[in-house]
């Protein structure tokens, strides 16, 4: 190991943590990859019909990544339309580079626990 490697600071380490479990999920997998490709925000109904899950499921699943601002919930009456963070799309990759110690352009500070690095 060289003298110099070190490895990613503790609260670093703990948000990348989250956005790693956030993704550690086939159903939420689907779900990111829909909305990416989509490129136009979704409600909750037209995901439930993509991805052949129960809206309770779904749900369940876009809070999770709400959570960790991967996708961002946009209220249109009585309705929620989902679509992804395009923040997140540029710093994911970022953060398993660092996390594997390849170069990176710049390291995402940690957010407080409440809101989340993306914006």
């Amino acid at each position: 190991m060289k003298e110099t490697a070190r490895p990613v600071d503790r609260p670093a380490a703990a948000e990348y943590a989250t956005w790693f479990k956030a993704l550690a999920d086939a159903t939420r997998i689907q779900i990111v990859s829909l909305l990416s490709r989509q490129g136009l925000p979704m409600n909750v109904g037209e995901i439930v019909a993509a991805v052949d899950v129960g809206q309770s499921t779904v749900s369940a699943h876009l809070k999770v990544l709400a959570d960790v601002r991967f996708v961002l919930a946009e209220p249109r009456g009585a309705a929620t339309y989902y679509r992804v963070n395009e923040a997140c799309v540029e710093c994911f990759p970022t953060a398993a580079d660092v996390v594997m110690g390849r170069p990176s352009p710049a390291q995402p500070l940690p957010a407080s626990p409440s809101q989340g690095v993306h914006q």
